[in-house]
């Protein structure tokens, strides 16, 4: 296998680690979300010129300027909130935020939002956007609203296989959950169907070829989806991973399978490439992962669909083994 580019090395996926009698703990760097970096950053003015506040998980920072993002501090945690950079313009999403759970003790909450742009005469378009965040990275900036997963890198370095994805979470889903669909260009789309908040790990076992392409098998998989609001936090809610072909399982969710190969992720290949991770397959229960991917969304739809106002918070996660 060739190597794949490493934009962060395991050790730094690392945070703290404690015993618990059988069980072992391990953090995920920031996975606290008890420090952010701020961005305070001034969109054009044929669009308002108005400064937009966008958040990131990381060291404690403020950025002032459109300077595109890069992970920061040793931070694996990329998220949703972008700058972009459209015929000239420059416009900002934050779907992220940095919320307070008690005095000192901060969390993320990601909602789903539907963002406007307008300047006569050169660009109209309402973009939906699900706060989300996930190991991994974003390019910035932005410049089009097509082959969104092209536009981050999914996935960091992991050789490990924890058995939970521990977190605190809560949940809030609006009255009428209906999911829409609005790219920026065309129509609005409503679809008569319901969304759902998610969380999900996936542990995979990639290799790539002599044209770089990535292949990849699935080694682990816990996902959940979450469609009623809750009554406050919930605490320490273990996520159980699951290895090998899961197909079987009497829980097994059709969310569970294989990632589609027109929805794969993308990663770097060895020549610095971004190129399409496809699964292509379950991989043996005792296989060793070399990639995992976490991801938390207000959404669990394609790009550009979801529902307003779904609501997800998410502290304090770490793995178990």
């Amino acid at each position: 296998m060739k190597p794949l580019h490493l934009f962060f090395i395991t050790s730094a996926l690392v945070s703290s680690q404690t015993v618990l009698h059988a069980e072992s703990k391990e953090g995920i760097a920031y996975g606290d979300f008890n420090s952010w970096i701020i961005r305070e950053i001034k969109e054009s003015s044929i669009i308002g010129g108005n400064t937009k506040t966008l958040y990131e998980i990381g060291p404690d920072k403020t950025i002032q300027g459109d300077i595109p993002y890069t992970n920061e501090g040793g931070s694996p945690w990329a998220t949703s909130n972008v700058m972009a950079k459209v015929v000239g313009i420059t416009k900002c999403s934050n779907a992220v935020f940095r919320d307070t759970r008690t005095q000192g003790d901060h969390c993320v909450k990601m909602t789903t939002i539907l963002e406007s742009v307008k300047a006569l005469g050169i660009i109209n378009m309402k973009v939906l956007v699900s706060g989300s965040i996930f190991l991994g990275e974003m390019f910035e900036p932005i410049s089009s609203t097509k082959s969104p997963y092209s536009k981050m890198e999914m996935g960091i370095p992991f050789t490990k296989r924890p058995t939970n994805l521990v977190f605190d979470y809560k949940v809030s889903v609006p009255e009428n959950n209906k999911m829409i669909y609005s790219s920026g260009f065309g129509s609005q789309k409503k679809l008569d169907t319901p969304d759902n908040a998610e969380v999900f790990i996936i542990l995979q076992r990639r290799w790539e070829d002599a044209d770089g392409n990535i292949h990849a098998k699935r080694v682990g998989t816990g996902r959940q989806r979450y469609s009623q609001s809750t009554q406050g936090w919930v605490n320490s809610h273990k996520l159980p991973i699951w290895y090998g072909d899961i197909t079987k399982r009497d829980d097994f969710k059709s969310y569970m399978d294989l990632i589609p190969k027109e929805k794969s992720y993308y990663a770097r290949n060895s020549k610095g490439k971004m190129m399409p991770v496809v699964e292509e397959g379950w991989d043996d229960a005792e296989a060793t992962p070399t990639h995992m991917l976490i991801m938390a969304s207000s959404g669990c739809g394609t790009a550009y669909t979801g529902t307003v106002g779904m609501t997800l918070w998410l502290d304090n996660i770490a793995l178990e083994y």
